[in-house]
């Protein structure tokens, strides 16, 4: 019973741990941009939400705050870069490291704060209800990625977020038809960052507790999580909806594999080593499979073209 709950802890993470991957994907595959900015704007998120419920604020007030202060964090990254003209990967370190203070000051000089006097949500739920906390943090989850994956399809799908999908695509041919690109980035440096306040938001939430290096690593645990869902899903060049299903599902995938080789045994203080030969491999194989067909492609040609000389 205790490795059931094992997984569907790591399930409940997968969900919560999805919003960042899917703020990571509008900047990495939408818009073509390595943004830095998701290891500060994770914990803005979660502390920006601590801070509210530990002052009496409705959690969910706390998760719209949280989203607030992630589109600011965006926003501040989109200006450096679209305004200042600071190289992109740049502008987003400057904002992470700069939310590293920022976050210190938001937590009131602490470098953790727990939120077990707090309305969290999952735990108050899960108390009145009298239903296990992985049971309602799963339910909870899913709904929110439910309505987000719904609002992300019909933004995209409408002017303006194609004209950010367009921009990313080929931001030449998208000035050419009049689209103001560096609003396009900005705007989608919001959301992404947005998506990943509220991601530090239900994570601390679900902890019950947040802390100021929590987000270290976080764009590597994303990238992971989108790899892996496009690898599994094969949803590249897919549905859109399918795209964004796929990276949820990246999420739930990796999250899995962390909890069972912590069942191996595996120490802790590995799992970045593991994170980044995960998305190694995941890279990897694509390009292998890639490869292979065009070379089986070559040799069906090569072999046609002898039939016919023969």
């Amino acid at each position: 019973m205790g490795l059931f709950y094992t997984f569907l802890g790591a399930v409940d993470l997968g969900l919560i741990w999805g919003f960042l991957a899917l703020g990571v994907y509008i900047t990495f595959r939408l818009l073509d941009i390595a943004d830095l900015t998701v290891d500060g704007s994770f914990t803005t998120g979660g502390a920006v939400c601590a801070v509210c419920v530990l002052n009496g604020i409705h959690p969910l007030l706390a998760l719209l705050i949280s989203i607030l202060a992630g589109f600011l964090a965006g926003a501040i990254t989109g200006i450096l870069h679209t305004k200042c003209k600071i190289p992109a990967i740049l502008a987003g370190i400057l904002t992470q490291i700069g939310l590293y203070s920022i976050n210190l000051r938001i937590m009131g000089g602490r470098a953790n704060l727990p939120l077990t006097t707090a309305n969290t949500l999952f735990a108050d739920l899960s108390v009145s209800l009298d239903i296990n906390r992985y049971y309602i943090a799963l339910v909870i989850s899913l709904i929110f990625v439910i309505i987000f994956i719904a609002l992300l399809y019909w933004f995209f799908g409408t002017e303006l977020g194609s004209a950010i999908r367009a921009t990313g695509n080929n931001e030449q041919m998208a000035r050419s038809l009049g689209i103001n690109t560096d609003t396009m980035k900005l705007l989608g440096l919001t959301i992404s960052n947005g998506l990943v306040g509220l991601s530090g938001a239900l994570y601390a939430l679900y902890g019950q507790a947040t802390d100021v290096r929590v987000g270290t690593g976080a764009i590597v645990i994303a990238l992971a999580s989108i790899v892996i869902g496009e690898v599994v899903i094969s949803s590249k060049k897919g549905n859109f909806a399918l795209r964004l299903t796929s990276i949820i599902i990246g999420s739930i995938i990796y999250r899995i594999i962390v909890a069972l080789v912590l069942q191996m045994g595996l120490n802790t203080d590995d799992l970045k080593l593991l994170t980044a030969i995960l998305v190694g491999i995941a890279l990897t194989i694509p390009i292998m499979l890639n490869k292979r067909k065009q070379i089986s492609m070559y040799k069906k040609l090569t072999g046609k073209e002898i039939n016919q000389d023969a």
